[in-house]
């Protein structure tokens, strides 16, 4: 049986790490992994995790999802010259109050998570149209639902993707073409440990007024809390990965938690906003004025 060919983005740790581990080492060899990362220096550790399961089942390529050149140079090294199912996994995170974020920083959030997704999307699309068949998968976030204070550019960015892959739902129906949000909470990656965060103390928020610091230190606690207590392993999320690439009729959503966010109800029901500001205000800063 001619196995499915998997192309996937930012593999050098974390859940694109995890996700090529085991599409890679299936026992029936159904699936074809090309797993890419930017630094090609770091692709060890992935090769660690597959030892020699992956007898022709695995290559791992330099892609840069920033980089239009990089990624039609990793396309040009695929065999089979197609891809069946796509995941766009790449990002980054940028933590702080927004008077302190650099433009640059902005920027680069912007063109890793939102354009270095669309793009990358673009360059399999045409050859996808043509097969009149694939499925494009994007790790999501509760922070494309849910504005989180402090993340204002990360929750833009991941807002964004909410749209557009919604909008190319719609027309790629008719393509039979599938995509799909894997929808992630916080899970236990080097994630945090790559994230820009502002840390306490830096001298950049010298500039911010002392109200703000303390909400940042509230919020800061609050994640450090959150990540000790509910954060998720990655094979939790390569599970819901598995199955929306398995269904024959793939959703647009798919949650890694047990249940929807719980705040996704009121900002349907009550779309003036009020609600929800109000009861996340309460989740992060818990005593601080309403």
């Amino acid at each position: 049986m001619e196995k499915k060919v998997v192309l996937i983005t930012g593999c050098s740790s974390g859940i694109g790490l995890s996700l090529a581990v085991r599409l890679a080492s299936e026992p029936s060899k159904t699936f074809k992994v090309y797993a890419t990362m930017r630094n090609l220096a770091k692709k060890e550790r992935l090769l660690e995790c597959v030892k020699d399961l992956h007898q022709g089942t695995l290559e791992i390529l330099q892609m840069d999802v920033t980089d239009r050149q990089s990624i039609m140079q990793a396309k040009d090294m695929i065999v089979e010259k197609r891809v069946d199912i796509l995941v766009c996994n790449a990002g980054v995170g940028l933590v702080g109050p927004l008077e302190v974020q650099h433009l640059d920083s902005m920027r680069h959030i912007l063109e890793v998570n939102l354009l270095g997704t669309i793009q990358t999307i673009q360059a399999f699309l045409s050859e996808m149209k043509a097969r009149r068949q694939g499925h494009i998968l994007v790790t999501g976030s509760t922070g494309g639902l849910h504005g989180l204070p402090f993340n204002d550019m990360y929750c833009a960015s991941k807002f964004a993707i909410e749209g557009a892959c919604e909008s190319l739902a719609v027309l790629l129906q008719h393509f039979n073409i599938h995509v799909s949000l894997i929808e992630c909470g916080p899970v236990n990656t080097d994630f945090l440990v790559n994230l820009q965060k502002a840390e306490l103390g830096d001298p950049s928020l010298q500039q911010v007024d002392t109200q703000t610091l303390s909400l940042y230190e509230k919020y800061l606690q609050h994640c450090s809390s959150v990540f000790q207590n509910a954060a998720q392993d990655t094979e939790d999320i390569v599970k819901v990965f598995l199955t929306a690439i398995q269904s024959s009729s793939p959703a647009l959503r798919y949650f890694t938690g047990s249940v929807v966010p719980p705040l996704t109800d009121p900002k349907l029901t009550q779309p003036d906003g009020l609600q929800y500001i109000r009861a996340m205000s309460k989740i992060i800063f818990s005593s601080e004025e309403q």
